[in-house]
């Protein structure tokens, strides 16, 4: 398969603090990669470089066939970010803030991607409120649909699952289930092992400036011991030992 992304030898420093130190990976179009690791691992780091927001200071990084230091407006109009914060209007209504950034895209028919977008996402009912008024799901919800105006070929999404309950997770998972299916490419960061677990055809663990394991799940789990089987004593519950005991007076 082809390559949506391509990252060889990648390093940022800020001041003494060294924050990537020489990353390497890949990911294949229309696949959902996850990159985890724990907070300052450098996930975000490596996304602001990748969405030209920031410059690496060694390596390469090329994204849709473009590189990121070379051609940064071309990569730019082929991908589209959401962070781990909601970037939505709270002031508009949802329809509003799809018409904004439609209009920003310069799209010949903005009403009507706006309206696919609200439907696809379960936001026609709420279309004319304020954003204000919506969940935390709905703003997630919207915020995604809002990257999606002009059908990016590759979606960034740095977290997009912090902070939210577990029902709306569960929603922005199915979201990302959808995407994949219809052959985005999804670049995912997470502090969630369960999101990586259930979304990610790819996984790649991010540690100290570096990739130290990257393969599916599948190859991820070779990479420990085998499972030791071990027989515990289940201890009767007081609910069975009462059951047993009337059980045998009444046998009696």
């Amino acid at each position: 398969m082809e390559k949506a992304i391509q990252v060889k030898g990648l390093q940022k420093s800020f001041k003494q603090l060294h924050v990537l130190n020489g990353v390497d990976f890949e990911v294949e179009q229309g696949s959902v990669f996850a990159l985890l690791g724990s907070n300052g691992a450098g996930k975000t780091t490596i996304v602001k470089i990748l969405t030209t927001l920031l410059k690496q200071d060694g390596g390469t990084a090329v994204v849709n066939g473009f590189d990121v230091a070379l051609k940064p407006d071309n990569v730019r109009q082929s991908i589209s970010l959401t962070g781990q914060f909601a970037a939505v209007d709270e002031i508009l209504t949802g329809l509003e803030n799809l018409i904004m950034i439609a209009k920003l895209r310069h799209l010949k028919n903005p009403g009507v991607v706006t309206d696919n977008l609200l439907k696809r996402f379960g936001l026609t009912d709420a279309a004319d409120r304020r954003v204000s008024t919506y969940s935390g799901g709905m703003h997630r919800r919207l915020d995604i649909a809002m990257s999606l105006v002009g059908t990016p070929e590759l979606i960034f999404l740095d977290e997009p699952t912090n902070g939210l309950d577990p029902e709306a997770r569960i929603e922005v998972w199915k979201i990302v289930k959808e995407l994949a299916d219809s052959g985005t490419t999804v670049f995912l960061t997470t502090q969630y092992l369960e999101e990586a677990e259930q979304l990610a055809d790819q996984i790649a663990i991010l540690h100290k400036g570096r990739i130290i394991a990257n393969g599916t799940l599948a190859e991820l789990k070779k990479l420990i011991p085998p499972a030791k089987v071990e027989y515990v004593e289940k201890q009767p519950t007081l609910e069975e030992i009462f059951l047993a005991v009337i059980g045998k007076k009444e046998e009696k």
